[in-house]
């Protein structure tokens, strides 16, 4: 499978060598002030780039007829229209905010977790989410994610970075040198506490899942999720 690599950061650059092992080849390496020039050789696309970069990245592949999977965040209030613009021109998109499988199995322990906490209301939950200092949105689209997902099976009705509005989730976000990703969910009450945390020990896990979706993705047409690239469909009753 040929490749183009948009954003050859340090996410880039891991994403690459697994493609290689992989058996795939790399035919553009994309910085913000590259050209797409290759873009057209390539089966499919995987964007990790900045999120002043990234509409621009994929509604080009868009027009291309290029697939196209992002796993930037911090562009999310143009989701919607890349999302119809994939579908005018009948292309093929998969954004995830986290392609890590050992987040996307957490995603379905945190949407599970918050339907049963939902009826126990003296619990309060709160997020924590800590990575590197160079990552440029706060809080992370993975912790975005897990506030959703609290969100659509509970009585909350948004997040915030500020504490103290019983109706929104706090997000602790947090910026240490050297941290690939950790995220904590926490239901407080009086008399204990319950906690579910993921913690990545480096950027294999998310380049790895880039690439498997990168491979599930050729030749298909629509907009895909990491659920539909691992199978996961847990029902919640």
């Amino acid at each position: 499978m040929k490749i183009a690599l948009l954003g050859y950061g340090k996410m880039g650059q891991v994403i690459e060598r697994i493609a290689l092992e992989r058996g795939h080849e790399i035919v553009l390496r994309k910085n913000i002030s590259d050209t797409f020039e290759g873009l057209e050789n390539a089966d499919v696309a995987i964007d990790f780039s900045a999120p002043d970069a990234a509409v621009s990245n994929i509604s080009t592949c868009f027009i291309t007829g290029i697939p196209i999977v992002s796993g930037t965040t911090g562009w999310l209030a143009e989701y919607e229209n890349m999302v119809a613009l994939c579908n005018e021109k009948k292309g093929a998109f998969l954004y995830g905010s986290n392609f890590s499988l050992g987040v996307n199995i957490f995603f379905e322990l945190n949407d599970y977790l918050a339907k049963i906490m939902s009826k126990f209301n003296q619990y309060e939950v709160e997020l924590e989410e800590i990575h590197h200092l160079q990552k440029l949105d706060a809080p992370s689209g993975t912790a975005i994610s897990l506030a959703k997902g609290i969100i659509q099976n509970s009585s909350y009705k948004n997040w915030s970075l500020e504490k103290g509005n019983p109706n929104e989730i706090f997000i602790d976000a947090k910026r240490i040198d050297n941290v690939p990703g950790t995220h904590t969910v926490s239901y407080n009450s009086e008399v204990d506490l319950i906690e579910i945390k993921h913690v990545a020990h480096n950027r294999e896990g998310f380049a790895l899942g880039a690439v498997l979706a990168a491979e599930f993705l050729k030749d298909k047409k629509g907009i895909f999720t990491m659920k539909d690239v691992l199978e996961l469909n847990l029902k919640i009753k």
